[in-house]
């Protein structure tokens, strides 16, 4: 079909005199439009919902010993898509997506697939850090509620409630932009935004 190069028909001029330039010209247009559909009609049987299956992990397909699965919703957005938390002595330790939930339909965005890394990464933080000298450094939780108060309240103080901006995140919670967002009405500030807007 449309494996030749493109080519100029020299009879083939549009009312301003420019040339068409076409990929194949022996396919008509209706006979393209049979191809389109029933290349939809392919893709659209390629991917229903009768062809997808339960995945499982590569190291090991069976449930852990003396691990529940509890089915609950992810807590990125107000969406409330469906989640398989497999959960062994309290801990959250894997995934998967609930196929038949009503919102999700066996899907998940990019968040909520990762959603279990909140909890398991290895680059989560445990404590807070500061930065001293180019470099990080961990430091107590009492010396990092001072230095935060003590800035905050000099802001306050020498440039009014307004000054500061209170930054949510895709990675928070409902709950925690829950109380973000009365931590910043009780400042007396109304700057706030989502980091998906700056």
């Amino acid at each position: 079909m449309a494996t030749r190069k493109l080519r100029i028909p020299s009879t083939a001029s549009t009312p301003s005199g420019h040339q068409r330039l076409t990929l194949n010209p022996h396919l008509a247009r209706r006979s393209f439009l049979k191809l389109s559909a029933a290349s939809a009609a392919l893709a659209g049987a390629a991917l229903s919902t009768k062809t997808i299956r339960k995945s499982h992990a590569a190291d090991g397909k069976q449930a852990y010993q003396d691990s529940q699965t509890i089915r609950t919703v992810c807590s990125y957005c107000a969406v409330g898509c469906g989640v398989e938390a497999e959960v062994q002595n309290g801990v959250w330790i894997r995934q998967e997506v609930a196929h038949d939930h009503p919102v999700s339909r066996g899907a998940h965005c990019c968040k909520g697939a990762g959603a279990i890394d909140m909890v398991t990464s290895e680059k989560r933080l445990k404590n807070p850090m500061k930065r001293v000298g180019g470099k990080w450094q961990n430091i107590s939780w009492d010396q990092a509620f001072e230095e935060i108060c003590s800035k905050l309240k000099t802001i306050r103080e020498t440039n009014g409630p307004d000054a500061l901006h209170f930054n949510g995140s895709a990675k928070v919670s409902n709950e925690m932009a829950y109380l973000q967002r009365k931590f910043a009405a009780f400042w007396g500030s109304n700057n706030v935004d989502h980091q998906a807007r700056i």
